[in-house]
């Protein structure tokens, strides 16, 4: 099961958030919530919740 971990406000911070993700090791899948406001979903399985929060953290603060 794919669990919503953040909300992007635009394509780009969604693509960074998708890259740096990956890199770490993780499955990722991001998708559109409303394509007038351009944001974007950022899922994770619901089992690497807890580790990607962490790691998700580090990114939105560096």
């Amino acid at each position: 099961m794919w669990t919503v971990i953040y909300i992007a406000p635009t394509a780009r911070i969604a693509e960074t958030i998708n890259k740096r993700l990956t890199e770490e090791g993780f499955l990722v899948q991001v998708r559109p919530i409303n394509l007038s406001k351009q944001q974007y979903e950022i899922l994770v399985p619901s089992g690497e919740l807890e580790e990607v929060q962490e790691v998700l953290n580090s990114i939105l603060h560096s």
